[in-house]
């Protein structure tokens, strides 16, 4: 399955050029934003590559999630999906397909913009040491569960929910301080905030470029928040394909 969708990815140069082209400019705007701000007398601001570093990282989640669903999706907009889940292939050996495929696009599409933030703003993510070993694979697992439920909710609505599986992402954007602290959101909203795994990837970067220090007793709770999304995740997407499997609707989605 995974060799499958490496050679639709080989045979069209448009597909890798995509990969690349959005999260060079997303880099490319709030870099220039951070060179600004960085002239100002706003010490956050002149934090190294704070913006940047946020940029970069949201994009591992956003990107990886996009690879997962996109591709599921695909199979849907092709009519091919009842085609797969009625072969040998099991459901968990997709879900498994789908993870590692996110992770490769997710390679392909990073490794270069994560270059030109270096050799154009001076941006090192690698600044953050062992720890973005930690931070991208946290919120590559967070993207995967983001994807099972688009995947579970397309399987049972078809594509007229097609735009509110696209958005499950950005749904996590204001509630993960994501270009801002923790201690921005109101009271109330913190503890929300909290219990999503990439907040404290975020606050953990945010500390090591400003404090160059972290506390790695908050990833505890982000390791164990995700496994708890990612099993939520899995849970639904194999109740949702189980119904659509006995109701037959497999063979009935698609554009």
């Amino acid at each position: 399955m995974l060799r499958r969708y490496v050679y639709l990815l080989r045979s069209s140069s448009v597909r890798i050029v995509e990969l690349i082209y959005w999260p060079f400019l997303q880099m490319l705007t709030w870099g220039f934003l951070q060179k600004f701000l960085a002239s100002t007398n706003n010490p956050y601001a002149q934090g190294a590559g704070v913006l940047i570093g946020a940029v970069l990282l949201w994009d591992i989640l956003f990107r990886s999630n996009l690879g997962f669903f996109t591709t599921f999706i695909e199979e849907m907009w092709s009519r091919n999906l009842g085609n797969l889940l009625i072969s040998p292939l099991r459901p968990h050996e997709l879900v498994m397909a789908l993870c590692l495929w996110s992770v490769l696009r997710l390679s392909i599409g990073m490794l270069p913009v994560a270059g030109a933030a270096f050799f154009l703003f001076g941006f090192n993510l690698l600044d953050l040491g062992l720890w973005l070993a930690v931070f991208f694979a946290m919120l590559v697992v967070t993207s995967w569960s983001l994807g099972l439920i688009a995947a579970g909710v397309m399987l049972r609505y078809g594509l007229g929910a097609e735009e509110l599986a696209w958005s499950l992402a950005f749904l996590l954007l204001p509630l993960t301080c994501v270009y801002y602290p923790l201690s921005a959101l109101p009271a109330w909203l913190q503890p929300v905030a909290l219990a999503l795994p990439p907040t404290h990837v975020f606050e953990g970067m945010r500390s090591i470029l400003l404090q160059h220090h972290f506390d790695a007793s908050d990833l505890w709770w982000a390791l164990g928040l995700n496994g708890v999304y990612l099993a939520i995740g899995y849970g639904v997407f194999s109740w949702l394909l189980s119904r659509a499997r006995d109701n037959g609707s497999l063979l009935q989605l698609g554009e």
